[in-house]
C-alpha cells in the first residue's frame, strides 16, 4: 500500500513540476498578444518596413516582412496557448483545479466522492485519454510527414511541433490520472492509516464548504487577536475597522 501511495506521489510530482514550468508560457503569450495588438493598431510594422527601405536597409525590411507579420504573431498566440493548456492539463487534474459542480458534489460524503472519482477515471477519463493519445500520435506524425504549414500564406511553418503537444498533453494527463486513481483506490480499499493520510492529502476529497468555514474562523480569530493587541474588545475592533470607511463616506458626501 505504501508503495502505491509513493507511486501516486511520484506521478503527482512529475505533472506538478512540468505544470509549474509550463505556466511560465503565460508570460510570452501575454507579451506576443500585446505586441500584436499594438503593432496592428498603430501600423508600426508597416511604418518600420517603410523606414528601413527608405534608409536603404532592405535586409531588415525583408526580415520584418518575412518573420514579424501579424499573421505569425496570431499563429504564435494560439500555439503558446495550446502548449500552456496541454502541458498543464495533468497538473490541473491532479490538483483538483478544473471546474466542478460544487453545489452538488459538496452534498456527498467523502466515500461517495472517492467512488465517483475512481469510477470516472476508469470509465471515462482513461479511455478518453488513451483514444486522444492514439489519434494524437497519428495527428502529429502526418503533420511531420507532409511538412504541414499554417493555412495562412504568411503563417508559421512546422505545424507538427504544436501538434506534438496533443499526445504529450495526453501522456501528462494519464500520469495525473494515475496519481488520482491510485490515491482514491487507496482511500476506498486501503488500511485505516493510509485512508486517513489520503483524506488529508487528496484535494478532490476535501470539503470546500468546510474549508471556507475554517478560513472564516481563522480570520475571526485573527481579528480578535488584533483587537486584544490594540486593547479593544471584539465590538471595539469592528468599530475601529469601520471608522476609516465612515470617514471616507462622509468625505464623499461633503
Amino acid at each position: 500500500m505504501n508503495r502505491l501511495l509513493a507511486l501516486s506521489h511520484a506521478c503527482d510530482a512529475v505533472v506538478s513540476a512540468i505544470g509549474r514550468w509550463a505556466a511560465w508560457l503565460l508570460m510570452p503569450l501575454v507579451l506576443v498578444i500585446i505586441v500584436d495588438v499594438i503593432t496592428r493598431k498603430f501600423k508600426l510594422l508597416t511604418m518600420a518596413v517603410e523606414y528601413f527601405r527608405a534608409s536603404g536597409a532592405e535586409a531588415i525590411a525583408g526580415f520584418i516582412e518575412s518573420y514579424l507579420t501579424s499573421t505569425k504573431f496570431q499563429d504564435l498566440e494560439w500555439h503558446l496557448h495550446a502548449a500552456l493548456f496541454l502541458l498543464c492539463l495533468g497538473f490541473a487534474y491532479s490538483r483538483n483545479s478544473h471546474v466542478r459542480i460544487e453545489m452538488l458534489r459538496d452534498r456527498f460524503s467523502t466515500e461517495t466522492k472517492a467512488w465517483i472519482e475512481f469510477l470516472f477515471c476508469l470509465i471515462f477519463l482513461l479511455p478518453y485519454s488513451a483514444l486522444v493519445l492514439y489519434n494524437g500520435l497519428d495527428f502529429a506524425y502526418r503533420a511531420f510527414a507532409i511538412n504541414e504549414v499554417s493555412a495562412a500564406l504568411t503563417g508559421l511553418s512546422h505545424r507538427w511541433i504544436i501538434k506534438s503537444f496533443v499526445p504529450i498533453g495526453m501522456v501528462l494527463l494519464l500520469i495525473g490520472l494515475l496519481a488520482v486513481l491510485l490515491r482514491n483506490a487507496l482511500f476506498l480499499f486501503g488500511p485505516p492509516d493510509v485512508r486517513e493520510q489520503v483524506r488529508r492529502e487528496a484535494p478532490e476529497l476535501r470539503d470546500a464548504a468546510a474549508e471556507l468555514r475554517a478560513a472564516a474562523a481563522r480570520e475571526a480569530e485573527e481579528i480578535a487577536a488584533e483587537a486584544d493587541d490594540m486593547g479593544l474588545g471584539l465590538t471595539g475592533a469592528a468599530d475601529h475597522r469601520a471608522e476609516p470607511r465612515i470617514e471616507r463616506r462622509t468625505e464623499e458626501k461633503s
